[in-house]
C-alpha cells in the first residue's frame, strides 16, 4: 500500500531518505537528519551555481525529485563562469558561511560526504562530468577513481537485488 497514495511521491521520498541515511552516516554531519537535509542542499546549490548552465540542467534531471527541488532552490541564471570559485578555498567559502548559520561543520568533509553520496547515486558519466567541471582542487573532495569501479558495481549488485525482490 502506499503511503502517500502516489507512487512517484512514495519513490522520491524512500530515494531521499537514502540519500539523507548515507549523509548521516558520514561523522563529519553526524546523525541529525535536518542538519543533513541542510548540508546536501548547501553543497548541491554550490556545485549548481559553479557548473555551466547545461551540466547543471542535466545532473538537475538525474537527482530524486524532492532533491531536485532542493536544488533549483533559490536558482539565478548563472553569471560568466570566469567569475566562479577557481580555488578549493573559494568554494568552500560560501559553504561555511551558509552551515555555519545552522552550526560549525568541518565544511570539507561535509562537502566530500555530499559528493560521494553523488557519485554513488548520479549516472557514473555525468558525476564524472560534474566533477570535471569543477575547479581541480575542488575535484579532490570527489571519491577517487578507484572508488567509482566500486561504486558502480555496488549499485549493480544493488540493481540485480532489487529486481530479484520483484520478481
Amino acid at each position: 500500500m502506499s503511503a502517500t497514495g502516489l507512487d512517484v511521491f512514495d519513490k522520491t521520498l524512500q530515494t531521499t531518505h537514502t540519500w539523507l541515511a548515507e549523509l548521516m552516516q558520514d561523522e563529519a554531519v553526524g546523525s541529525d537528519r535536518q542538519l543533513a537535509w541542510h548540508v546536501l542542499g548547501v553543497v548541491l546549490r554550490a556545485v549548481r551555481d559553479r557548473i555551466p548552465l547545461e551540466l547543471a540542467v542535466h545532473l538537475g534531471s538525474e537527482l530524486p525529485l524532492l532533491v531536485r527541488g532542493l536544488y533549483y532552490d533559490q536558482w539565478h541564471a548563472p553569471g560568466r563562469m570566469d567569475e566562479k570559485p577557481r580555488s578549493l578555498d573559494e568554494f568552500l567559502e560560501p559553504i561555511g558561511e551558509r552551515l555555519g548559520q545552522i552550526r560549525s561543520m568541518d565544511t570539507r568533509a561535509v562537502t566530500g560526504a555530499v559528493f560521494t553520496v553523488l557519485a554513488r547515486h548520479v549516472d557514473a558519466g555525468q558525476a564524472e562530468k560534474v566533477r570535471h567541471a569543477l575547479p581541480g582542487e575542488v575535484q579532490t573532495l570527489w571519491p577517487a577513481a578507484a572508488t567509482w569501479v566500486e561504486v558502480e558495481r555496488d549499485r549493480a549488485e544493488g540493481d540485480v537485488a532489487a529486481g530479484s525482490a520483484r520478481a
